[in-house]
């Protein structure tokens, strides 16, 4: 390394210089591209197949034509469309470039060194990586089976903790903590001798998804009772916009009122902020996906089944399996081959772990296609 790499190596934060970048799926054109591969299929990031919303994209294409103007610093149509939705003040919402943005922000705006962050052990990486982006300690706590374990979590916290974040569904286990559990959580939490509750951050990416199921929590009611309670959510997933970035949340107005002013201006572009808007007059597109996931998840659990492959009961778009003997690294690249992208778990410390995104009734039979090749090598 020249000299003037090194100094400028001693110029960034110590906590940086170590600092490991997320790390996305690949596109299928990449890997085309590369494997010189005709026909791929991407299963690997939990994506909505069925895509948009004919409405989101008749907004996209109007709006296509007014790119040379900065789009509203305040998102004010979508904020409105979400605040009548949900039923919500629009002082309530809060919008960010994707909820890894509204996560971001969220540790810029309240994490010192001095605090410390309560994660579990295989929840979403972006918490664990928020935390160490703003040198805090990050306390994490080891799951019960494949489920957060919400009393450990509780008993973590302490004078120093300054956020808790719960990943509802769970990101890669797809388990959920139940309203019973939840509640008991946050009554935990702010009965302790603390001077201040910590945040409870509720990352609910997939909560469309996951309300097919009766004790599956509504964290919109417990706001006005626990106003430490940040809920996420995202355009992502069930609505089709991952390619936009469009994350948004419900807090406090206390909590939203500072989160505006450190925010980026623009932060949700204008392509974003209209498809998203548009993609709220269709629940229609909503309950195709829910009903297609789930058929779908259900005819893939009961092929595993028959091929005594495990995998965890997914409340989510996603299934996590352990293809033995073989490595989560090996199955992702056998795989690869076949033309199926998935995702290995290792950076979950599920080393012996995929993930496989719910895709059409087609995908899914490429990717058991595949899986009976993999295991007859």
């Amino acid at each position: 390394m020249s000299d003037k790499k090194k100094q400028i190596e001693q110029m960034i934060r110590p906590n940086c210089r170590g600092f490991e970048p997320y790390v996305a799926g690949k596109p299928v054109e990449t890997i085309q591209r590369e494997l010189g591969l005709k026909k791929v299929i991407k299963l690997a990031s939990n994506e909505n197949p069925l895509g948009p919303s004919k409405k989101a994209v008749k907004a996209m294409k109007s709006a296509a034509r007014k790119v040379f103007f900065y789009p509203d610093s305040n998102s004010w149509a979508l904020k409105q469309k979400i605040a009548e939705n949900f039923r919500v003040k629009p002082a309530n919402i809060l919008l960010g470039a994707g909820s890894d943005e509204i996560i971001e922000i969220i540790a810029k705006l309240f994490f010192n060194q001095a605090d410390e962050v309560v994660v579990s052990e295989h929840a979403f990486i972006r918490y664990k990586m928020a935390g160490e982006l703003m040198n805090c300690k990050v306390v994490s706590v080891p799951m019960k089976g494949f489920k957060h374990d919400l009393d450990a979590m509780a008993r973590a916290v302490n004078s120093r903790t300054k956020a808790v974040f719960i990943a509802n569904p769970n990101n890669p286990t797809g388990t959920y903590n139940t309203k019973g559990e939840l509640e008991r959580f946050l009554s935990s939490v702010s009965v302790k001798s603390l001077s201040l509750p910590p945040l409870v951050v509720m990352d609910e990416a997939y909560y469309e998804y996951a309300l097919v199921n009766r004790d599956y929590p509504r964290t919109l009611g417990l706001l006005k009772k626990y106003p430490n309670l940040v809920i996420l959510r995202t355009f992502s997933k069930i609505y089709g916009l991952a390619g936009l970035r469009v994350g948004y949340g419900f807090a406090d107005e206390t909590v939203v009122d500072y989160y505006e002013r450190v925010r980026p201006p623009f932060n949700v572009n204008l392509m974003a902020q209209r498809a998203a808007t548009a993609s709220l007059n269709d629940k229609r597109q909503v309950k195709r996906s829910v009903s297609m996931a789930e058929a779908q998840k259900k005819w893939l659990c009961g092929e595993l089944g028959k091929l005594d492959i495990e995998y965890v009961p997914s409340a989510a778009n996603f299934i996590l399996m352990e293809i033995r003997p073989f490595s989560g690294r090996y199955v992702f690249q056998k795989l690869l081959r076949l033309g199926v992208i998935v995702r290995a778990m290792d950076e979950y410390d599920y080393p012996g772990f995929v993930r496989v995104t719910v895709g059409l009734p087609s995908e899914n039979r490429m990717f058991i296609g595949a899986v009976k090749k993999l295991i007859k090598k």
